[in-house]
């Protein structure tokens, strides 16, 4: 058998194959081998010129190499990728001949990513492909995993935005704003709360349909947002009632400066398909340092009795809550419907 004739059959049966000569240097590689040093030319170079082998630590010569028949081999490539190779060495057919058969060990699935090698790297029989294939349908199950998990998460956190977010305005919604309120008292934190009602919103609804009354909203929203500084807060109560919670503490000023200007924007005609809404905005606030003991049904209840001295002293106005406003309204304005829209 000539030595073509042995590297055809070891190209097939050890793909990652090195035939050496009587003087240690390469007479053949085997494809993948080859692979995995496309800029260098291995066939006619001597093998520790290609290779440092790290384990027997004894080996440094070639007649060193040769008492070593067997036993598994621990290379790198000089020069070239850090993976780290085993091999085993077997006499050749021929005199003085030497054949050393490499394989990645467990450093294989570097190697492939390394290499870009596929299951044609190996010989048919190597049980590394039967791996490779394993590796790759655990990858495929991990990555639908993952996309599974993500698309979950992805629903739980909608979920989650949409519980406290109201759909038209996309501000915080009721509970949202309640949670808000009910920190800010664990944390005791000082608060204002603004109750925001539109003036002659039902006109406009009556006069140019809900889509009219819709585009309202959404720009009041717009403009209430853009107002409030970004660690308050503002929601949509229902209709066309909002509540704004100042956090931290603000002077009266501040607080009815925040007001004022809504107040301006809000009377700003909105256009809708050619016809103008006109509205405005009364406010009602009070605070929460002006209580002993903070309950929150009670710091709404006083927000609504403000807001209905706004809408009584002519609308369009900003009026802070105080203990005489109670004896003149009674406990609960908006229940007896005496705030007017």
């Amino acid at each position: 058998m000539t030595g073509r004739d042995l590297a055809s059959i070891l190209n097939i049966l050890c793909p990652m194959h090195l035939l050496l000569g009587a003087d240690g240097q390469v007479i053949s590689v085997g494809p993948t081998l080859q692979k995995l040093c496309p800029d260098g030319i291995l066939t006619g170079r001597d093998f520790f010129e290609i290779f440092a082998i790290e384990r027997p630590r004894r080996i440094e010569s070639l007649s060193d190499l040769r008492q070593w028949p067997g036993t598994k081999l621990h290379l790198r490539l000089r020069g070239g990728s850090q993976t780290e190779l085993k091999g085993v060495l077997a006499e050749g057919m021929r005199p003085d001949t030497l054949v050393v058969n490499l394989s990645f060990g467990v450093s294989i699935v570097d190697a492939v990513r390394d290499f870009s090698l596929t299951a044609a790297d190996f010989a048919p029989t190597d049980l590394a492909v039967e791996m490779l294939y394993l590796i790759e349908a655990k990858s495929s199950a991990m990555k639908a995993t993952s996309a599974l998990n993500q698309r979950l998460q992805a629903a739980r956190r909608r979920a989650e935005k949409a519980a406290v977010t109201d759909v038209l305005t996309g501000l915080k919604n009721r509970r949202a704003i309640g949670q808000i309120l009910e920190r800010l008292v664990r944390q005791k934190i000082e608060f204002a709360v603004m109750n925001v009602d539109l003036d002659y919103f039902k006109e406009v609804n009556d006069t140019l349909g809900h889509g009219a009354g819709d585009t309202v909203l959404q720009t009041v929203a717009g403009i209430m947002l853009e107002e409030i500084r970004e660690h308050d807060a503002v929601a949509r109560m229902g209709g066309d009632e909002f509540l704004i919670v100042l956090a931290g503490g603000l002077s009266d000023e501040d607080i009815a400066g925040i007001g004022q200007r809504i107040i301006e924007r809000v009377q700003e005609p909105v256009d809708y398909k050619g016809k103008l809404c006109r509205i405005s905005a009364s406010i009602g606030v009070t605070q929460s340092r002006i209580y002993d003991r903070l309950d929150l049904d009670r710091v709404h209840q006083d927000a609504d009795i403000a807001l209905y001295e706004s809408k009584r002293r002519g609308r369009a106005r900003v009026t802070f809550y105080k203990p005489d406003l109670r004896k003149e309204v009674g406990p609960d304005p908006l229940a007896t419907g005496r705030i007017a829209p």
